[in-house]
């Protein structure tokens, strides 16, 4: 895996046109947007959104090996002008993106990493904006360090829930964007409950809007 990869989570919702196509034609349509998004990255894994979110249907996860700086023009303008020819039929509610980079709170890679590129995916995808407040950055890193041990140790305790964290300070209105694959979400929502209790609750500033999508094979995705 690439030491940066670059991930963009764009949520979209039918338009009236696609609705009032017949079958044949949105399934079409289906085939043609699989297709073309299989080519705009490395790798892109398709969800369904609705009815966990009344206002977006459909996610496509894509991500990219971004070690060169110039990756990440060369792949906003393709995704760009690829959208272009599908916005008849879908209107883009919500993009997410950053870069992945190692972590400053803890040491090497965990098997609870999501790989974006290799791997099957699990069955529920939940992800999610973050920010941190001032306060958390004036803290030493020695109070900051300890707090994120709290709540990595308590994570390490859901085993089979695993996790992406990307940067995109300065990028979009966010600090980061969380990810996290899990089979069951009544374990996954345990989790968070869990984490809420831990104290360095106090210093988060943004969590939501919370997306929760199910993965779609492409023969699910096309139908």
């Amino acid at each position: 895996m690439a030491e940066r990869l670059l991930n963009l989570y764009a949520s979209y919702a039918y338009t009236p046109a696609y609705w009032n196509s017949d079958s044949a034609d949105r399934r079409c349509f289906r085939m043609q947007l699989m297709d073309e998004a299989r080519e705009l990255a490395d790798a892109t894994h398709f969800y369904s959104i609705f009815p966990a979110r009344s206002d977006t249907d459909i996610m496509l996860w894509s991500a990219w090996g971004a070690d060169q700086p110039e990756i990440a023009a060369s792949a906003m303008k393709k995704y760009a002008s690829v959208i272009a020819n599908w916005r008849k039929f879908v209107e883009p509610v919500q993009t997410l993106w950053g870069f992945t980079k190692p972590s400053m709170y803890s040491r090497g890679k965990s098997e609870q990493d999501i790989d974006p590129l290799e791997g099957a995916r699990s069955q529920y995808l939940v992800v999610y904006p973050f920010s941190k407040t001032k306060e958390w950055y004036l803290m030493s890193m020695d109070a900051r360090q300890g707090m994120m041990n709290e709540h990595i140790k308590l994570g390490k305790q859901f085993f089979d829930i695993k996790q992406l964290l990307v940067y995109s300070f300065g990028l979009q209105d966010q600090e980061f964007v969380v990810s996290y694959e899990s089979e069951d979400l009544p374990k996954f929502s345990d989790l968070v409950q869990q984490l809420r209790s831990t104290e360095g609750r106090k210093y988060t500033s943004l969590d939501t809007p919370l997306i929760t999508a199910i993965y779609m094979s492409s023969e699910e995705f096309v139908g």
